[in-house]
């Protein structure tokens, strides 16, 4: 990997965007930050949606700093900036059956509290995950790839 100071990680729902991310935070002491947590406000009676202008002063604050590392599925036009601004893009090309022993090795280990995540693991979440899963590798990828083809001098494709 490069020397980037930007960097956005894009990729499905249990790709490792997250691990990733935090990994190369702590060695380069880059801060990282979820677009889940941009997207989402969290509270303790469950998540809601921030507002776009909201969305868009947290996205603009994290944008501002000399270096960051962002990594989420999103890829709606809110976080196109993302992109503009990354000085690398990661697209994580994760096989799907490796993201669905991800999804259920994540359910496990935060429902019975080995690891903290971000929501309440539920069975209805755990369903969710996989329907995601799969929307994404048959209707979202290409959607995702044609997008990357504006920033294709800086996407780095990794599979796994």
């Amino acid at each position: 990997m490069n020397t980037a100071k930007r960097i956005h990680f894009i990729g499905s729902v249990a790709s490792g965007k997250s691990t990733l991310a935090r990994q190369l935070s702590s060695e380069r002491g880059i801060p990282y930050y979820e677009l889940d947590n941009v997207m989402w406000r969290r509270h303790p009676e469950g998540d809601s949606r921030n507002t776009e202008a909201h969305r868009s002063d947290i996205l603009t604050s994290i944008l501002n700093r000399e270096s960051w590392i962002i990594e989420g599925v999103h890829y709606q036009e809110w976080m196109y900036k993302c992109l503009e601004e990354a000085e690398l893009i990661i697209f994580l090309d994760t096989p799907k059956w490796k993201r669905n022993y991800r999804i259920l090795k994540r359910y496990v280990e935060e429902k019975y509290g080995f690891k903290k995540g971000n929501y309440k693991q539920t069975l209805t979440m755990l369903r969710k995950m996989y329907g995601w899963n799969r929307h994404y590798e048959e209707q979202e990828k290409p959607i995702v790839m044609r997008i990357l083809e504006s920033y294709q001098y800086k996407v780095n494709i990794q599979k796994g």
